[in-house]
């Protein structure tokens, strides 16, 4: 088509033409795309394979061995079935008794189901983490001070059920947890190191004074037996003797009956 200035535009049919090769080729490229030749994938013993086929998740985790993927219909998502531990970061919690302390723990978990891991949850790992930190505290604000230091197991134990309830639902269980550390403001402490030596020398005290009031029976007995036996005085008296000989002193005192005594001093 010429138009009046001389100059040539490009017919309709020509635009036409460009029109219906972009459409073709637009429509080729997935073709082609799809004629690709499947890949081999492989997956290890303690690894399984989540599949997306054009965005629907495929029946059943693949592995482990080797399986077959198309490359342009197929997303693969990995998952390790380990076992999986993470340390809890120190936890500021104000106990029962409004006692501040600090707690941290550790959490061992493995996934027992990839497919609900992948799809249910974002990030089970991070997700199971948070989870974890906010039933510590919530967990520890119900205690005092004095159950949290005896009954650690037990806290444990009763963490561990109520993760595994929580996370059962996005294919993770949660096989164990420990409580780490426990630790105590310094006047706190000092306090309580304090009451311990309080309470020891208390207990010593009491050993003490039981033994002597045991002492004390003991020797009145033995002297009520010596005095209505003048024998057993006597040979009592004789041991002394005995003992006194053995240390070898330069100087021995004998002592001397008073009936004894009383006679010489009439005389």
């Amino acid at each position: 088509m010429v138009q009046k200035d001389g100059s040539q535009q490009p017919s309709a049919a020509l635009h036409q033409s460009q029109r219906d090769m972009g459409t073709v080729s637009l429509w080729q490229f997935p073709a082609m795309q799809f004629r690709r030749k499947p890949e081999a994938r492989l997956v290890r013993e303690y690894e399984r394979a989540v599949i997306f086929r054009l965005g629907r998740v495929r029946t059943g985790a693949k592995g482990p061995g080797v399986f077959w993927v198309l490359p342009c219909a197929d997303a693969i998502r990995i998952v390790d079935l380990r076992t999986v531990s993470f340390a809890v970061p120190p936890q500021e919690v104000l106990t029962k008794d409004s006692v501040t302390i600090m707690v941290d723990a550790v959490v061992f978990y493995r996934v027992f189901n990839p497919t609900i891991a992948v799809v249910k949850v974002d990030n089970a790992s991070q997700a199971t983490q948070m989870l974890a930190q906010t039933t510590l505290r919530n967990m520890l604000g119900t205690k005092s001070l004095t159950e949290i230091l005896i009954d650690r197991e037990e806290m444990a134990d009763q963490m561990s059920r109520i993760l595994y309830e929580a996370t059962k639902d996005w294919g993770i269980k949660v096989e164990r947890v420990e409580i780490k550390d426990v630790k105590l403001p310094q006047s706190l402490q000092r306090a309580m190191a304090a009451e311990a030596e309080a309470s020891r020398e208390a207990r010593a005290k009491v050993i003490a004074a039981d033994g002597e009031m045991n002492a004390s029976r003991s020797l009145k007995e033995a002297a009520q037996i010596m005095s209505e036996s003048p024998a057993a005085l006597q040979l009592r008296y004789l041991q002394t003797l005995s003992h006194i000989s053995a240390e070898k002193n330069s100087t021995i005192i004998f002592p001397l009956p008073m009936d004894v005594l009383s006679l010489l001093i009439s005389k």
